[in-house]
Parts: C-alpha cells; structure tokens; sequence
C-alpha cells in the first residue's frame, strides 16, 4: 500500500475516532467522574489534532484528503461510566492498531510521527484501564 493509502485510510479513522469520543463525551459527567471526563477530553483534542495534521499533510502531497462519513455506529448502551470506559479503550486499542499500520507503511518523517501517534495512542489506553504492551497494535502479540 501507498504512503497516499495509509494516510487517508488513518484520517478516516480519525474521523471515526472525534466522532465517537463527542459522543463519548456527552455520556460523561465532570462532577461525577472528573477523571473520565478528562481522559475523553484530552482523547478528543488529540484525536482532532492529529485528524487536522493528516488533512494538512494529505493537501500538502496535492491530493485531497478522504471525508468524513455523515455518522458512525456507536453502541446504545453508554449509560454509565464502565461503558464508557470499556468504548474508549476499544477506540484507543483501534487507533494504535491503525497507527501500527502507518508507521510500517511511511517512512521518514511521516514514520517518526506515525509513531509518536502510536506511542501517545499507547499511552492513552492506560487512562481507559488498559495494559502497557510491548507492541502496541500489534495483536498479535499482545497479551491480552
């Protein structure tokens, strides 16, 4: 696959990804679970800034960058933190396996940032109750 190809197919998960964590967002309580509240928060703004990076960088290779779909399937049972909590991980877990694939697709400088995305993306798991693995998005070898 093409550098081109892996970018657009990880800004549409991007966009999959701000999409669910709005709707993450608006099933969580600042007062109530402050810590939630935050970790979907800082996953929002992350998420949006590397979808709004791939847009520059996809424009600035002269193609045009894949759009947004008009929505994206989230599940009904959101009602309490847990959910939540259990959605977001998945989405993280999602996202590291997408950036798995950029970093083994680019090279250079779209690889060095692909796996800083990788890393923060990492990272972000354990603010949903994940495990540290040694390869992240590598299911393979994970040991869950």
């Amino acid at each position: 696959m093409s550098e081109l190809a892996a970018l657009q197919t990880t800004l549409a998960a991007e966009h999959a990804a701000v999409y669910v964590l709005g709707v993450l967002g608006a099933q969580t309580s600042q007062s109530v679970s402050p810590e939630l509240f935050a970790a979907v928060s800082d996953g929002y703004a992350a998420h949006r800034g590397r979808r709004d990076h791939l847009t520059r960088t996809i424009t600035d290779l002269g193609e045009a960058p894949v759009s947004t779909e008009v929505s994206y399937e989230v599940p009904a049972d959101l009602g309490t933190a847990e959910a939540v909590t259990r959605r977001a991980l998945r989405l993280e877990r999602d996202c590291a396996t997408t950036y798995a694939f950029l970093v083994g697709s680019t090279t250079g400088d779209l690889r060095a940032w692909a796996l800083r995305a990788l890393e923060m993306t990492a990272v972000r798991e354990l603010a949903f109750r994940g495990t540290p693995e040694m390869f992240p998005g590598m299911d393979e070898y994970a040991d869950r």
